[in-house]
């Protein structure tokens, strides 16, 4: 018992002064390939086993032809515990280059396509990995092109909308000025008109950049989805009834929300403005509001006769106004870019669908407890 105790102590010293001086020589060479980690791995382990073979026959429990059996065998391991690893660590090697081929072309702005080779598991959860971020970046690539797209049509949009009612107030002081005006009050009259839809737009401009900056400033309190509809009815009326269009909302529910009463009056107000504009006259637009299991639905119905179908996509965009003309009172397309911001930022969600002769907007908001 006690010479096996010292010739496991002896074997175990070796192997340890062999490990040891693996982990050096694998820290030195921790930046090169693999395959000399792989190799110094195996080398270590069969140098180990010689190691305290030897450490064994140093201490005489071992005769001079049993080391050298021991040796043979351990020289013929170390033969082909090396070969197979320089053969292993050149197939990873392979494969680990193959993924870093893909990786470069995926990151030069292509798609990321995985090799074909398979790989070790390592490899293989990367290599997944890499293709769903190539997924996402390549869905962000484009809501960043639709955003560019966005952008410069409103650039355009909100040039061709400035410049007309400039031209108007220009002409309109200059014949003012010149003292040509048949009737200056109603010079008067219309550039204060003018002036109040350009004050509206810069306010719709600056509400939408502190939207997209994120600081948009709320104050949520609990309110009545009811009270919050009739007052955005009460406002829309006078518009209502110069396009001869009828408002209905006998089936809102007295629903409480959480929400910034101020900015979700606005959300009703682009809604029913936007509602009314586009529908023909003797028209019905409607706004119902009803429980859901998400939360509260809220929800605007006109007769515009429906959107067409690869617009549905666009409607909610900055800038866009669909296949009406670019002339006032079409807005400059950015009422409902507002309406999903305000919407989005109180955690709720707007949509909007066809139905038969016109569309419905949906907002969707968190229940107040």
């Amino acid at each position: 018992m006690r010479d096996t105790l010292l010739i496991a102590l002896y074997a175990f010293a070796g192997a340890a002064a062999t490990g040891l001086a693996g982990a050096g020589v694998l820290r030195l060479i921790r930046r090169r390939s693999l395959t000399a980690s792989l190799t110094v791995v195996a080398a270590v382990g069969v140098v180990a086993m010689l190691a305290g073979t030897l450490a064994v026959a140093w201490a005489m429990f071992l005769s001079p032809h049993d080391l050298s059996v021991v040796t043979t065998v351990v020289a013929m391991a170390t033969v082909v515990s090396l070969a197979t690893a320089l053969l292993l660590g050149r197939w990873v090697v392979a494969r680990s280059r193959e993924l870093a081929d893909a990786a470069r072309h995926f990151g030069d702005g292509g798609e990321f396509a995985a090799p074909g080779v398979p790989a070790t598991a390592e490899l293989e959860e990367l290599s997944r990995q890499l293709a769903a971020t190539s997924t996402r970046l390549a869905e962000s690539r484009e809501r960043e092109r639709a955003l560019e797209t966005s952008r410069r049509e409103l650039v355009a949009w909100i040039s061709h909308d400035l410049r007309t009612p400039l031209a108007g107030l220009r002409a309109m002081a200059e014949a003012l000025e010149d003292g040509v005006a048949a009737d200056p009050d109603r010079y008067l009259r219309q550039i204060r008109t003018e002036v109040e839809r350009l004050d509206g737009m810069v306010g719709d401009l600056f509400q939408l950049s502190r939207i997209h900056a994120g600081t948009l400033p709320l104050s949520p309190s609990r309110v009545c989805l009811y009270d919050l509809v009739g007052d955005a009815l009460a406002g829309a009326d006078p518009l209502a009834r110069e396009h001869g269009v009828r408002l209905v909302g006998d089936r809102v529910e007295p629903l409480p929300v959480e929400v910034d009463g101020r900015e979700m009056s606005r959300v009703l107000g682009n809604l029913l403005v936007n509602a009314i504009r586009r529908t023909p006259p003797d028209g019905t637009v409607a706004v119902a509001a009803e429980r859901t299991d998400e939360g509260v639905l809220l929800t605007v119905t006109d007769a515009c006769g429906g959107i067409p179908e690869e617009d549905l996509p666009r409607v909610f965009d900055t800038g866009w106004r669909g296949t009406h003309a670019r002339t006032p009172p079409a807005g400059a397309g950015l009422g409902l870019a507002i309406v999903r911001g305000i919407v989005e930022a109180h955690h709720g969600r707007a949509t909007v669908h066809n139905i038969p002769g016109g569309c419905r907007f949906e907002v969707t908001l968190p229940a107040a407890p």
